[in-house]
Formats: structure tokens, C-alpha cells, sequence
């Protein structure tokens, strides 16, 4: 369950733009699934992801975006989660300022934080789960390299027509102690069929997040997402296999787009 939600937020990353779309009051939502042979599509899980604006102690505006991904209630009685993300933005230069996390999943917690400091190209970054002591790391920073949640909007600026079918690329996503790599392709334009909600015009990209072992990508975890061919680009579906069966995350509601969700075939 935990390789689920991680996976869920990792997943909406493909590629810093230099105009992410922020727009406060947009909320999504989507419904997590286990597949497998003899379990056809099993929801387990729901995520929502939520964007609104705040002032900070200083007074300075800042968009605030919260991703919560927990566990249906039908299936707390066997494994209570909660993982809750929370970015805030500057409105002016939409880069990251400030991250925080703080997952709860049975008995373990878990709470991290990243400060940015992009003047100085440096993140420096804070971290403790249940019994241990806080541990912090200062790393370098890139155009490129930003927290999951941050790069959640990566996709929703560029045109479909400034990708290259086929064509691999790589960023870099920031974690506690370290920055893992993804690697990402173009696989071009496809009609795709969601639970509940119809049918879309998306385009569709295969991943890759590298291990820790050099920024290896042998056995890092794999995945496809299909995000809306429209102006939103918001992530509609994403698949990723395990050993037996594969994850699913769907997006069953939104509210309060920027542009109307024309990828949506009536």
C-alpha cells in the first residue's frame, strides 16, 4: 500500500515547464485499484489533489498545493493509511519554497521537510520516522530537480506538439537523502477509456524512476500515465505493474479547471 501512494504522486512528473499551471480552487480526484487475475479491479485507495492560496507569515502570497492519498474504509480495519503532501509555491517565479510531508500507515509515521533555496541552488531537506532521531541533508539543486508534488504540474504548460514520439529524457526528483532520476517517453496521442468517467483524447507516456544505485534504472519502478490532450493536461490514468497484477490510479471527479476539459469525448 505504501509502494501504491508513492508511486501515485511520483507518477505525475514528466517535465519542469517554465509556466506551470496553478489555479487556485482546482480539485482532483481519483479512485486507486489492485488488478490482478482473481481480482478484476479492486479500489483500495483514494487520492485527492487540491490547489489554493495562502499568505505566509511575511505577507507574501503563495499558492498551496495538498495531495492526501489514504485507504477506502472498507479496508482500514486491515491497513489504516494517510499520506498527506504539501507544497507552497511562489507565486512569482512558480518554483517550490517550502515542502512537507507527514505519512501515517499502521502503527509507522513518517514526516519530512524541504526548505529551497534557490538563490543559493540548495535544498535542504529534514527528516524522521517513528523512534528515530531527526535526520537533515543539504543537496544541490537543478532547473530540473524539485519534489513530487511540485512537478505535479510538470506537463500542463507545453504543447503535445513539443514532444517527440518515442524520444527518452530524464529529470531529477528530490527525496530525503538523495535525488532519484526519471526517465520518460513520448508514445504519442491515444483515445483511452476511464471507470465511471467516459472517454478522453490523452497522451500517453511510459516512465521509469531510477533506483538509488547510481541512478540506475534496472528494476526501478515502471509505469504509463495518460494525461488529458487539452489545455488542463491533468493526469487521467495510471498503470504500473508488480509482480502479480498492477496498480491503477483514475481520476473519478474534478472541479473548479482552469479550461474547459475538452479532451473529453461526448
Amino acid at each position: 500500500m505504501k509502494r501504491l501512494f508513492v508511486l501515485f504522486f511520483a507518477s505525475l512528473l514528466v517535465r519542469p515547464a517554465a509556466a506551470q499551471l496553478y489555479h487556485p480552487g482546482e480539485v482532483l480526484d481519483y479512485r486507486v485499484s489492485y488488478r490482478a487475475k482473481m481480482f478484476p479491479n479492486t479500489e483500495v485507495g483514494s487520492v485527492r489533489v487540491a490547489t489554493t492560496e495562502e499568505t505566509d507569515p511575511d505577507g507574501r502570497l503563495r499558492y498551496k498545493v495538498e495531495g492526501v492519498g489514504r485507504t477506502l474504509p472498507t479496508y482500514r480495519w486491515f491497513f489504516n493509511l494517510e499520506d498527506r503532501y504539501t507544497v507552497l509555491i511562489d507565486t512569482a517565479t512558480l518554483r517550490p519554497v517550502r515542502f512537507d510531508s507527514d505519512l501515517r500507515e499502521g502503527d509507522y509515521t513518517f514526516r519530512s521537510s524541504y526548505d529551497y533555496d534557490w538563490d543559493r541552488g540548495e535544498v535542504h531537506t529534514r527528516w524522521q520516522s517513528r523512534k528515530r532521531a531527526e535526520r537533515e541533508k543539504t543537496m544541490p539543486l537543478t532547473e530540473a530537480s524539485m519534489d513530487a508534488v511540485s512537478l505535479f504540474f510538470s506537463l500542463r504548460s507545453a504543447s503535445a506538439e513539443e514532444f517527440r514520439e518515442g524520444e527518452p529524457a530524464v529529470l531529477e526528483m528530490v527525496l530525503q537523502d538523495t535525488i532519484r532520476r526519471l526517465q520518460y517517453r513520448y508514445m504519442g496521442r491515444e483515445t483511452k477509456k476511464i471507470r465511471n468517467m467516459g472517454k478522453f483524447r490523452t497522451l500517453k507516456f511510459d516512465c521509469q524512476l531510477g533506483t538509488t544505485e547510481g541512478f540506475s534504472f534496472t528494476d526501478g519502478a515502471v509505469f504509463t500515465i495518460w494525461i488529458s490532450d487539452d489545455r488542463n493536461k491533468i493526469p487521467l490514468y495510471i498503470e504500473s505493474p508488480v509482480r502479480v497484477g498492477s496498480i491503477n490510479a483514475y481520476i473519478s471527479g474534478y472541479k473548479g479547471l482552469k479550461y474547459p476539459l475538452e479532451s473529453k469525448i461526448r
